[in-house]
């Protein structure tokens, strides 16, 4: 918890208790019923580019890759973030999906969330540094290694990531 802050100011940070996203399982189970959304408007300004990779992802042998980079500018935040005028460092992430039909909708979703400004927010990390972070829509970051590393395989990935847009209104 960022020094000076109430648990009771909940801004637009939902890891104030530290503990992190919860599990892509758990998101989907809960259907997220309120409990992890963010409000609009709390993502900082960025950049999101995807480009296409020759090059399949492990359960979709037969579809090259979607990357998708999102680029921050270290920056200062905003009311809505959890120390107002104080600094947070940028990011910079790459996220894959397979170049499918299904991975392609999924890409116009999660441009369509990117400009409602969904996707990221501005946390306190574990070592008490204000940084840029996914919010409640889990991205893939990792090409391979399985589900338990944001990697793939995991066939579920693509529904779920629907399913948890449409929730948050992004159909």
């Amino acid at each position: 918890m960022g020094s000076g802050q109430s648990k009771n100011k909940l801004h637009c940070n939902r890891y104030l208790d530290k503990q992190g996203p919860p599990p892509l399982e758990q998101q989907a189970r809960e259907e997220v019923n309120g409990t992890h959304r963010v409000p609009k408007g709390c993502q900082p300004p960025g950049k999101m580019t995807w480009v296409v990779l020759h090059r399949d992802l492990p359960g979709f042998p037969h579809d090259n890759t979607l990357q998708i980079n999102y680029i921050f500018p270290d920056g200062e935040q905003t009311e809505k973030h959890p120390h107002p005028g104080l600094p947070y460092s940028g990011l910079r992430l790459c996220a894959y999906l397979p170049d499918s039909r299904e991975g392609k909708k999924v890409l116009k979703l999660l441009e369509k969330a990117f400009v409602q400004q969904l996707l990221f927010t501005v946390a306190t990390n574990k070592d008490g540094k204000d940084v840029i972070t996914t919010a409640s829509i889990p991205l893939k970051t990792q090409q391979d290694g399985g589900s338990r590393v944001d990697g793939y395989p995991d066939p579920d990935y693509l529904k779920t990531v629907r399913k948890l847009l449409k929730d948050k209104g992004i159909e």
